[in-house]
């Protein structure tokens, strides 16, 4: 599809309620309202494209660019662009998006974590969210100290903007599933920290309390390590499994 196929394209799918949620949600205009449904329909009509990916996110069009990280070739992404791309967010959901669907699958992922360091609120929350997403998706940092993180997080996220705030806290949450010394240090800072306030802005979305998380995880793997393995059910003899299928024939 060209670009402009593809904008006809979305205008076709918008809806007027989802772009008034979109809106509600800090969506920046242009905007046709196509909710993440369609969205994944079109993707799999384009397949990869690179060339209108790119094409996709210049337009500044807010489906556009959420299309764009759904078509976009991310394994082949240099640096370069993907930190280009990083600066050019501009809302919460997109950021989100980016992470999921083109930092994890870059081979540059673990350097998006210098992001952390970025003022921009959208940079910022892209370094935080890819910290979350490689600790609970992959195995990038398997291995790795991680309390550096926590004693950035309690340092920081006070002073930290709205959107990095709720980022910091989902890696909080992260860090803590670990297990071992790093969980307890993560639920020792999330308790001091206490619960993160975040604006929402106009929608129903609560940020979730990092110790309840921490706590919950930690009773879920502790329950779990003391539940008895299950048996395995006994196999019927050969013998008695072919007389009982010889019946079953038999009152057909």
């Amino acid at each position: 599809m060209t670009l402009e196929e593809t904008m006809r394209e979305l205008e076709r799918l918008g809806t007027e309620q989802t772009r008034k949620t979109y809106l509600r949600h800090g969506a920046p205009q242009p905007l046709s309202g196509v909710n993440f449904g369609p969205l994944t329909v079109l993707k799999k009509r384009i397949g990869t494209d690179a060339a209108l990916a790119r094409a996709l996110w210049a337009s500044g069009h807010t489906e556009a660019r959420l299309l764009a990280t759904m078509v976009v070739d991310a394994p082949e992404m240099p640096w370069k662009e993907l930190d280009a791309w990083a600066k050019g967010l501009d809302w919460h959901t997109l950021t989100d998006v980016f992470v999921t669907n083109v930092v994890l699958r870059s081979p540059h992922a673990a350097k998006a974590l210098t992001w952390t360091q970025s003022k921009s609120e959208w940079v910022g929350r892209a370094g935080w969210q890819s910290l979350s997403a490689l600790l609970m998706k992959t195995e990038v940092l398997a291995g790795e100290d991680l309390l550096p993180w926590v004693k950035r997080i309690e340092q920081e996220l006070p002073g930290a903007k709205n959107r990095v705030r709720e980022a910091m806290n989902s890696a909080l949450i992260a860090v803590g599933s670990t297990g071992g010394a790093v969980q307890t240090a993560a639920l020792a800072t999330a308790k001091r920290l206490g619960k993160v306030e975040v604006d929402h802005g106009d929608t129903a979305c609560e940020t979730p309390d990092a110790a309840q998380y921490i706590q919950k995880m930690q009773a879920r793997k502790e329950a779990k390590a003391k539940a008895p393995a299950r048996k395995p059910a006994a196999k019927k003899p050969a013998a008695k499994k072919a007389a009982a299928s010889k019946r079953t024939r038999a009152r057909a």
